[in-house]
């Protein structure tokens, strides 16, 4: 059964819209490319003709303001294309742009429509739902757009929690330098979500639409152990790990809670895709190691809050931040930018949706 774990809303010092920078910086640092894609690749013919409506999709949106900037960069990206492929002359030839902006359903929709651009040339509406699973009709998307959100998995496996399996995650929270069977674990459950994404987008999006994903991975021929998102989150394990041996948190519970967090392979994800049948592959690359700051105590907890309290208690958050903020590596400035070969890199990964 699917778990839900959203990013934390609303605009205080702990949500995601004050703490979203690591996001926003390695999204715009693939705006060009999101720019050229867009510009070589899309295929305007298809599109019914003038009047007609272009509609685009952010799954994993969050709760802004990221995911603005974006579709303006996405917008302005078509729009081009319209006026050099067609000879547009103004924005009225232009076709009407309709925007979905979808993340889980308890995600904070409200403050995300409280904060949409005054000045925005798009319609919108919100789509509630997990992106593991269809959430539009057939053929009805012509352009769909997620960053940084594919590495969250749609549940924890189950194999981590298992005391007698050998994929049983003991006094970790990710699978960074974890056995391989823990890797593994991951892994399967990455190919069973990464499935159901892209058989929904294969029927979601229309004939030549075109799907952009930034997504977490790791470098060629390297296991799951080696390379991952662990470095980034390793004062909270730590932090956890204090806190058990100094008898504030049970070592039962702290061997039970893992991240559902996972970066694949080029090969893993090429083969993913290509599985589908439905998408051809335009680009996928690696844009570089991400960057990587370690997160400071209100960033930690505007991604992770909601799963901790899941799985840990109400009672846990604050004496949990409190002593995370005190953390050497934290304390020492968490906006120095950390250098680890095992940090994970980033994908740009273009796919059209084939003519069939």
């Amino acid at each position: 059964m699917a778990e839900e774990f959203p990013m934390t809303g609303g605009d205080g010092p702990n949500s995601y819209a004050k703490n979203s920078n690591a996001a926003a910086k390695a999204a715009d640092g693939a705006k060009a490319m999101l720019v050229a894609a867009i510009f070589e690749n899309l295929d305007i013919e298809t599109l019914q003709s003038r009047p007609t409506t272009f509609r685009i999709a952010d799954l994993g949106c969050s709760v802004g303001p990221n995911t603005f900037i974006q579709v303006d960069n996405i917008i302005d990206a078509v729009s081009q294309k319209y006026h050099k492929k067609s000879k547009v002359q103004s924005a009225g030839e232009l076709p009407e742009f309709q925007v979905y902006f979808s993340d889980l359903v308890s995600n904070d929709f409200n403050y995300l429509f409280s904060t949409l651009p005054r000045d925005r040339q798009y319609f919108t509406a919100g789509v509630p739902g997990s992106f593991h699973g269809r959430l539009f009709p057939e053929a009805s998307l012509n352009f769909v757009y997620s960053a940084y959100a594919l590495h969250w998995l749609s549940k924890i496996p189950d194999e981590l929690r298992d005391i007698n399996s050998p994929a049983f995650n003991k006094g970790r929270i990710l699978y960074g330098n974890a056995p391989y069977e823990v890797g593994q674990a991951y892994s399967a459950q990455y190919a069973k979500d990464i499935k159901s994404f892209f058989h929904a987008r294969g029927q979601e999006l229309a004939p030549g639409g075109l799907m952009l994903l930034l997504i977490p991975g790791r470098p060629h021929g390297t296991l799951p152990a080696q390379n991952s998102l662990a470095p980034y989150f390793q004062p909270l394990e730590s932090t956890l790990a204090d806190m058990v041996n100094e008898g504030l948190l049970s070592e039962d519970k702290f061997d039970s809670f893992n991240l559902p967090v996972y970066c694949p392979s080029v090969e893993e994800l090429r083969l993913l895709i290509e599985e589908n049948g439905r998408l051809d592959i335009l680009t996928l690359e690696s844009i570089g190691q991400m960057p990587f700051s370690l997160p400071s105590a209100q960033g930690c907890r505007a991604g992770t809050e909601s799963i901790l309290r899941k799985h840990l208690g109400d009672e846990i958050i604050e004496p949990l931040f409190d002593r995370y903020s005190k953390n050497k590596n934290i304390a020492a400035g968490s906006a120095s930018l950390v250098h680890d070969d095992s940090m994970a890199v980033g994908f740009f990964v273009l796919v059209k949706r084939k003519l069939l």
